[in-house]
């Protein structure tokens, strides 16, 4: 939560869920396409004798490899960090019987996810070339064989540092730097597979050495933001006493075990069927493969417990972002990096039943058939049986539907319904929301659609003309979640009552459903606490982690009655959710009878907490939950290894201050503010911050100084200008304070209801009618059909034509 919310809350930087999930999630990377699928035997021999002969030598091979691996202990000379887990085997064991999906799996791009640095692997182009761009700068080159960067390091300093992995194959590769402490630190100057050429992967100015976007801060650090998703059963070990890494995996790359689970009991079921043994267990030992698997790293997430386990529900060791405007379109198109999770969930494919393996190969990672014939699996003439419920038959694959010759760009299914995004610079990834084009949205809103992408130059005036033509003017009245949530971005109160539609449509997805209930409760908390209610008891898991999350938008006391039941929910990321909104309720005296199904969940959210316990954002949300729980010495010591973990970040130092003025010590609040000011003086919010504390000590002045210096940092933000008035009235300069407010009518800042009636109190003030009267209408725009509003707009129109 923002400084100066209109909703009080003892902390002001965001709620756990929120703040977390934006800047924890976002950080996650994997590469596009499926994962491993389900390992099927394709020992096709006919005679049985001989398959049990074949089957018998294959695992006498897998267990000598098996044994050779035991007894060269478990780490790799290659790569120190391979180790074989509890319940793992050497990832060679799989290919001893498994050859063909073997074969298959080396061919994808999730075999490559991940490499020891070496002549193979290394892709980009290390013959001392020099990259000085951006502000950015590097010089590439090779020394004994092995591969170097000379860049700036943490300290500021330039230095050369030895490539230890690589990271991801095409259209992009970046490398792993080793800077002690186990931290391996991804390069932000990656390689471009296709043009071939380095480039840097940051926006705007380069980030200040050791801060959070530098690439030796936490954003690029493997440990914690990229180690889920590259390798074979992962585990970060961290020693929060130490602040090291201790990391490990069974295999370098994505293998065989990252889907299917750890083989040792496999082997061990193998061996016994293989000897025709009679105590040789039914369960081959597997963890079954679906499309849990894929989103365990295809999604924008949070993870919930240390480690994954494949064959797990995702919710059960995962929490989704829902669709928030930052990270999606009002229609639910891909906006930021979110990978193909949330808008697959949006779907009528996904609704179907339509998993990731009806159109991708598991192994191979490529998708089953080119061009339209995937999609004419199903949308054929005659519709497959599986599907015939949902009829998606009709001809689509023709001219008549697509309006533009078969074969061409503009007849490629994926092109009209799957658009392409770039993320990091050069890597296009589809939306899987399968979208019908609307250009008419896009005019409204900005939302991409597949007619102005692909006719570049033209309109969207012009691409709406041409679907009129095509197909009449009723595909502009298909349903659509943009306006809704288009108004709901915009703090557009009315936006409510169309959000609740879609809370009670059981046709709308879950996850739209879950994002309404947020949406409703952040525009309009009191008045949507029986919709939240509603949602905590809806059957789609994802609805309900969207009441649980709404709830923190509620008064303590009802928070309790909307969620309650959550925190004995059948799904961990739903009891989470819920112990987090509750756990910073101010009195936990509030929970009653339900105190100890609390108890019960925060065991859950403490897993979540070891789980991430490198992450700053989630130790300084921990914080917030600890004291409201009134553990007043652990909420602060999570506050303070925030800092420690990442000390540019501005939310710890925040969340630490306010904690300080929360305990009534307003000078160590101030102190701490004037820190974290010294070392980060261009961040508005801790400018913003330091002020409020300085007029907590009623140093007005130099409170003045801070407000000020904020609203230039941001003028767009409003709350920052209100403040800063306010400031400048309480000491007489109420001229210089009605002054901030001049461009606000003509865009230069964000209008909203408190910002224009600070103005006109000022303007009153000061009997500036004139210019009072402008706000006054804009307030009346904001406001309509408000009397007094109305009446203040007449009296100021009636001083302004009498010249009063």
């Amino acid at each position: 939560m923002k400084v100066g919310s209109t909703r009080p809350r003892w902390l002001l930087a965001k709620s756990l869920a929120e703040d977390f999930a934006r800047a924890f999630s976002l950080d996650v990377r994997s590469l596009s396409g499926p994962w491993l699928g389900r390992v099927r035997s394709h020992l096709c021999l006919r005679r049985k004798p001989v398959l049990w002969t074949v089957s018998a030598l294959c695992w006498l091979n897998a267990l000598a490899v098996s044994a050779a691996a035991a007894e060269n202990s478990e780490v790799s000379a290659s790569d120190p960090l391979i180790a074989v887990h509890d319940g793992f085997v050497d990832e060679k064991t799989c290919a001893a019987c498994h050859a063909d999906q073997a074969a298959a799996f080396a061919k994808s791009h999730h075999a490559k996810a991940m490499g020891v640095a070496d002549d193979r692997s290394v892709l980009g182009n290390f013959n001392n070339i020099q990259f000085d761009r951006d502000g950015v700068a590097a010089l590439f080159f090779r020394r004994d064989g092995r591969f170097f960067v000379r860049t700036e390091g943490p300290d500021g300093k330039q230095a050369d540092y030895e490539v230890k992995y690589t990271f991801a194959y095409e259209p992009l590769q970046q490398y792993l730097v080793d800077l002690g402490g186990g931290r391996l630190q991804a390069l932000d100057i990656a390689w471009d597979t296709q043009k071939q050429e380095w480039f840097w992967l940051g926006e705007g100015s380069a980030a200040r050495p050791g801060s959070t976007f530098h690439w030796t801060g936490p954003f690029y650090r493997w440990n914690r933001t990229c180690i889920d998703c590259h390798s074979t059963d992962p585990r970060t070990n961290f020693e929060p006493q130490t602040n090291e890494y201790n990391s490990s995996y069974v295999a370098t790359s994505i293998g065989c075990q990252s889907c299917h689970g750890g083989g040792a009991k496999h082997v061990e079921w193998a061996r016994a069927k293989a000897a025709n043994a009679s105590t040789a267990a039914a369960d081959p030992g597997l963890a079954k493969v679906d499309s849990n698997t894929c989103f365990a790293c295809h999604a924008r997430r949070t993870r919930l417990v240390d480690r994954y386990q494949p064959g797990g529900h995702f919710l059960d060791q995962f929490s989704p972002a829902l669709l928030r405007s930052d990270l999606y379109f009002p229609d639910g198109q891909i906006l930021d990096e979110v990978f193909e999770y949330g808008s697959f969930q949006q779907s009528k494919m996904a609704m179907a039943g339509v998993t990731c393996f009806d159109c991708h190969r598991p192994h191979e990672g490529t998708v089953k058939a080119e061009g339209n014939a995937l999609c004419t699996q199903c949308h054929a003439e005659t519709a497959p049986q599986r599907f015939a419920g949902n009829d998606p038959s009709g001809a689509f694959d023709t001219p008549a539907h697509t309006h533009h010759p078969q074969g061409s760009p503009g007849g490629s299914c994926a092109n009209c319904h799957m658009p392409e995004r770039t993320y990091m610079k050069v890597d296009p990834r589809r939306d899987h929301s399968f979208v019908v084009p609307r250009p008419d949205l896009s005019a409204l809103y900005g939302t991409p659609n597949a007619c102005t992408s692909c006719h570049a130059g033209q309109t969207n005036a012009w691409a709406s003309e041409h679907l009129d033509g095509w197909y009449g003017k009723a595909w502009r009245e298909r349903p659509t979640i943009a306006h809704a949530f288009a108004r709901a971005a915009q703090n557009d109160v009315a936006a409510i009552e169309k959000l609740r539609r879609f809370l009670t449509d059981p046709e709308q997805p879950g996850i739209v459903r879950g994002s309404a209930i947020g949406e409703m409760t952040r525009l309009d908390g009191p008045a949507t606490a029986a919709d939240v209610r509603v949602a905590a008891g809806d059957p789609d898991p994802l609805v309900r982690i969207g009441a649980a999350e709404a709830a923190a938008n509620l008064s303590a006391d009802l928070r309790l009655d909307a969620i309650g039941g959550l925190l004995t929910d059948e799904t961990r990321a739903v009891r989470v959710a819920a112990a987090r909104v509750l756990g910073a309720t101010p009195s936990l005296d509030v929970l009653g009878d339900q105190r100890r199904a609390f108890d019960a969940a925060v065991d859950d959210l403490r897993t979540y907490m070891e789980a991430n316990a490198d992450v700053a954002e989630a130790q300084s949300s921990y914080g917030s939950l600890l004291f409201g729980q009134g553990r007043t010495d652990e909420a602060e010591k999570a506050f303070r290894q925030a800092i420690v973990l990442d000390p540019t970040l501005s939310g710890a130092h925040i969340n630490l201050a306010e904690f300080y003025r929360a305990s009534g010590d307003n000078e160590r609040s101030e102190q701490t503010y004037a820190e974290a000011v010294a070392a980060n003086p261009e961040r508005a919010d801790l400018r913003y911050g330091h002020g409020l504390s300085l007029v907590r000590l009623k140093a007005m002045p130099d409170a003045i100084e801070e407000l000020t210096a904020a609203l230039r940092l941001d003028p767009a933000n409003s709350r920052y200008r209100t403040t800063a008035a306010i400031a400048l009235d309480s000491v007489g300069r109420t001229d210089d304070a009605f002054a901030l407010f001049g461009p606000t009518t003509a865009g230069g800042a964000t209008v909203d209801a408190t910002l224009l009636g600070t103005a006109i109190q000022l303007g009153l003030k000061l009997g500036r009618y004139a210019d009072t009267l402008r706000f006054a209408e804009a307030l009346a725009r904001l406001q309509p059909n408000d009397p007094q509003i109305e009446e203040l707009v007449r009296q100021l129109q009636d001083a302004v034509q009498h010249g009063r």
